[in-house]
Order: C-alpha cells, then structure tokens, then sequence
C-alpha cells in the first residue's frame, strides 16, 4: 500500500493512491479530474475510488489469510461496495434488517454475514434468520431465548456472544465501547457474560461458536488488541473448564484508525497481524487451549481513504479576524466534526492557488454555528465563489450517517476506476423528502 505513494506527484498520505496533481494544479483520481466530476454530478457529492477499496480489502486478506475479515457495512454501504468486498473475498457486518436486505439484494451470501446491534428488534432477527446469516451476535441476555424462539425446529443458528474486556481505546468517549458502564455487550469482570454464555448452551437452537469484542473506533496502536486478547484468553479457559467446552471462533471487531490529516499515525494490518497471532498463540497454549479462528471487522480502514467529497464555495468572509469559506454541503453529509471534532484536510481541487495559502475555517450551510468541517485549514488566499474544494479520507461515515437537514438532499455516490467514472446513489432530491408525507 504505501509504496505507492512514493509518486512525487502524490498529493499527500490521506489521499487515494490513484490520486495525482494535474498540470493545471488540480486534482485527479482515479484519473478522472474531481473538478470534472464537480461539473458532472454536482456538489456535494461523494467519490469513491473502486481501486483503493479492493487494495485494501487485499491488505487485509493477505495480512490474515486464515482469519475471517469482515467488511463492517455501517461504514459505507451500496451494492457497489457489497460487491466489491464479496469479490475480494471478505464477509460482511451488518447491523440492521435494513443492511442485511441491501447485501441480500446485491447477492451477498448470507451465511458469511455478521449481524450486530445493542438492541436488534424481531424484524432484525426474523430477517436474519430468513436470509440465512452465518453469525448472530448476541449483546444481552434476552436476545438469547428471543432469538432461540425464533429458529425453526430441526435448525441451529450460530452465535458470538459479545463481551466488555473493560479496555478503554478509541478516538473518542462517545467511540469506546470496550469499556465498562456503555451500552454495548456484557461485562466480563461483572459476570454477566458468563451468565449469557450458560443461557446460550442451555438453547439447542443455538450454537455457541465463539466470543466477539469491539474495542472502539479510531485506533491506531495494536496494544489494545493484545490487552484485549490478554483479557479473554483467561475467560475462555474459565469457560471451557466450568462448561468442558472449547469454542472455535474468536471475533476481536475493528476500530482500525485512518489519517485524516498529513502526519497523523494509523494502523498496519500486516503488525497488527504478526503481533495478535502471535499473542494469541502464546496466551492459548499456558492455559492449553486450541488457538481459535480469529475474525477482523475493517471498516473505517478500507472505506476511508477510498472516499473524496466534493464541494463548491458559495462564499468567503472575513469576521473576527477569521476567514470563513462557507460551502454548499456540511453537518448534513458529514456529521462527524460536529458530533466528534474530527480535523479534516481540505485542498482547492479544480486549480492552483494564485496566493499563499492562509489559515481558513471551512464551514456549511446550515443553520448551526456548529456546522464547520474545517477549523483553521491552509487554502490559498485567493479562494473564491465558484471553486472546488476537495476533503479526502471521506469514505467512512458520510453517507451512512447524513441526514436531509434543513431539507437538504443526501449527495450523490460517484466510483471511478481506470479513468472513467459512474454514478453509484443519485442526489437525494426534493421530491424523495417530500415523497413520505401524507395529505392532511
């Protein structure tokens, strides 16, 4: 992955490898010009490059060959990319009837679907169960005889019960779910993983296959995943002598951080691979364990530095002493500085910069002063109405978390590959808002 990066053409780091300086000093990936898809589809708009996402779903293959990875859907999720990742070979995570349904009708096959979720409801259940999943996760104890009710007579449904290590990891409080007191799985230390467990194998409807865990999201060091392989090792043998069963599966999550701006550190699959493994190998065999199959969930890593998103200035002011360049999208297609402070890089994509760059403050155009993509970001000092701006590592959690604020419409999903591009998701338009109201 990164010796592509060597081009001296290359932009920077949190760019896709494809992308590439053009003469005129704008920008290209995968050889298609961002401000001729601009021109094109509109703006906003989101672009994906096909190529980035295939390298890096192989960089997860090759970094773990033995191990199942699974694409976490929650992260960007079309047809497209269910394709795309069923092709490479991953499995896939989902976390509602409504992922399972979108990766059933790309023809996903379900029994190497994952399904999550704090609180899935008898549609999600019903759904799985009739698509055939591979793995339900189970996160409470009343999900175990809800789902076993569930299961037709004669078949067996396999589970991962989903437990807390009390690690705390991840970018954000609101992105830690591997520690105690939130609202994600079931305590190791406080005993009520070990209640889920005995409740799964009293269900003969249910086959207990293995733990899951998902330490947080945002990680960029692999300690945390030792500590958490540290922690259930343990738990495992405690199961296995107190039940006298061993389990095959050992589902550790994702979490696997990205930069988003140039110097900021991310995490490697191939350490991430070596180390894990290895940890695990050696924790199993002092308790005189079977070393489980391990399971990955990337999602964040292989969507993220894929996704460009595009914008136009619609106006530039200075107030305060600051500068403020106000673009045609915001928190409606990318929620997450709002909700986490995420710092973006953002870079004038359609020409070259007549004057210095000077520090700017990108915001959107909605009705919030919280709305601002960008804090403080160099842009050129002669940007100006009309110009195209480009925000890379937006693959991740834009469109899946965008909203019609304001009545505002979702941004279209452009692919590109090879020099051509093709629209994936049209722009959400006025008359899909209005299309669910009903006459008074």
């Amino acid at each position: 992955m990164e010796s592509a990066r060597a081009d001296s053409a290359w932009p920077g780091p949190v760019w896709p490898a494809s992308a590439r300086v053009l003469p005129s000093g704008g920008l290209a990936v995968g050889g298609v010009p961002l401000a001729e898809l601009a021109d094109r589809f509109g703006t906003p708009s989101y672009v994906v490059d096909e190529d980035e996402v295939r390298a890096r779903a192989r960089a997860w293959r090759a970094a773990l060959p033995d191990a199942d990875v699974a694409y976490a859907g929650k992260a960007f999720l079309t047809r497209a990319m269910v394709r795309w990742v069923e092709e490479e070979g991953l499995h896939l995570d989902v976390c509602s009837a409504g992922e399972l349904e979108l990766a059933a009708h790309a023809g996903f096959p379900g029994e190497r679907v994952v399904l999550h979720g704090n609180a899935k409801s008898p549609d999600d259940l019903r759904t799985a169960l009739r698509l055939g999943v591979g793995r339900v996760v189970l996160d409470n104890t009343g999900e175990v005889a809800r789902l076993a009710a569930l299961v037709p007579p004669g078949a067996r449904q396999k589970v991962l019960v989903r437990v807390v290590p009390g690690i705390e990891a991840g970018a954000h409080a609101a992105v830690r779910t591997g520690v105690e007191g939130q609202k994600f799985g079931l305590s190791v230390d406080g005993g009520e993983a070990a209640d889920a467990v005995a409740r799964v194998l009293g269900q003969p409807r249910l086959e207990l296959v293995g733990l899951h865990c998902h330490l947080g999201s945002q990680i960029t060091s692999v300690d945390p995943y030792l500590a958490a392989v540290r922690k259930l090792v343990p738990f495992l043998s405690t199961l296995r002598d107190v039940h006298g069963v061993t389990f095959p599966e050992l589902d550790l999550g994702g979490g696997f951080g990205i930069p988003y701006r140039d110097g900021e550190p991310t995490l490697d699959p191939a350490e991430y691979a070596a180390r894990v493994r290895a940890e695990l190998a050696l924790r199993c065999a002092h308790v005189d364990l079977p070393v489980p199959r391990l399971a990955v969930e990337p999602g964040r890593w292989i969507a993220g530095p894929a996704g460009v998103a595009l914008y136009r200035v619609l106006a530039v002011k200075v107030s305060g002493g600051r500068t403020f360049v106000a673009v045609d999208g915001g928190m409606s297609d990318n929620p997450r500085p709002a909700l986490y402070g995420v710092r973006y890089t953002v870079r004038l994509a359609g020409r070259a910069g007549a004057a210095p760059d000077r520090p700017m403050t990108v915001v959107g155009r909605h009705c919030e002063a919280g709305d601002v993509l960008a804090e403080d970001v160099p842009l050129p000092g002669d940007v100006r109405p009309g110009d195209v701006l480009a925000v890379p590592a937006s693959g991740a959690y834009h469109l899946s978390m965008a909203s019609s604020y304001n009545l505002v419409g979702r941004p279209p999903v452009a692919a590109v590959t090879g020099g051509r591009a093709r629209l994936l998701v049209r722009r959400e338009t006025p008359a899909d808002l209005w299309s669910r109201e009903l006459p008074d």
